[in-house]
């Protein structure tokens, strides 16, 4: 399937942003990257707060179409710790760039309600899918054990983006689900 210059444009500036950081993000720089033409980004983004803003929508509806294609649903806790486990890996590996742009986002976003509303909303997605799974497996608490193991699991991706991309991920998975049932 060919890509459409809107969608090439923003695989772009996620890498750019998930490489080089939010200020890096410049309409030419985009062209430049995507192999567009001068001006192609800014027919789609006219203003670089628009730009960012389509950035952060691309980027949540990139994650959930990753989370509803993720397979099976899992049914025991092993399951579960190999899905977030793959989750993990694919999001500080083949996604890496397009976590970091994530963070990035985040923080250009935090004083801007209406950039940020997006993020907010995958993130919302995400902690149901959370909870549903542990209240799949048989967590008495699966709201709080989700906002537990959000927390763990968003400190490993981000300890794997900046400190040690090799840090292993499957003990602290197991940890973490596995604390969930204890409780």
């Amino acid at each position: 399937m060919k890509s459409t210059t809107r969608t090439r444009a923003l695989d772009a500036a996620i890498a750019l942003v998930g490489e080089q950081g939010i200020r890096a993000l410049t309409h030419a720089r985009v062209d430049e990257r995507a192999g567009l033409p001068r001006g192609s980004t800014s027919n789609w983004f006219r203003t670089r707060e628009a730009l960012v803003a389509g950035l952060i929508t691309w980027i949540a509806e990139s994650e959930r179409a990753d989370l509803g294609g993720a397979g099976t649903v899992p049914e025991d806790a092993a399951g579960l710790v190999d899905a977030l486990c793959a989750m993990i890996a694919a999001e500080t590996g083949p996604f890496a760039a397009r976590s970091r742009a994530r963070y990035a986002l985040f923080l250009e976003a935090a004083s801007e309600p209406g950039l940020l509303e997006p993020l907010l909303a995958q993130r919302r997605i995400f902690a149901q899918w959370m909870r549903d799974l542990l209240a799949r497996i048989g967590v008495a608490d699966a709201d709080g054990a989700a906002r537990a193991a959000m927390a763990g699991l968003e400190g490993l991706v981000l300890h794997r983006l900046t400190v040690d991309p090799a840090a292993e991920i499957r003990p602290v998975v197991a940890r973490i689900v596995h604390g969930a049932l204890a409780e």
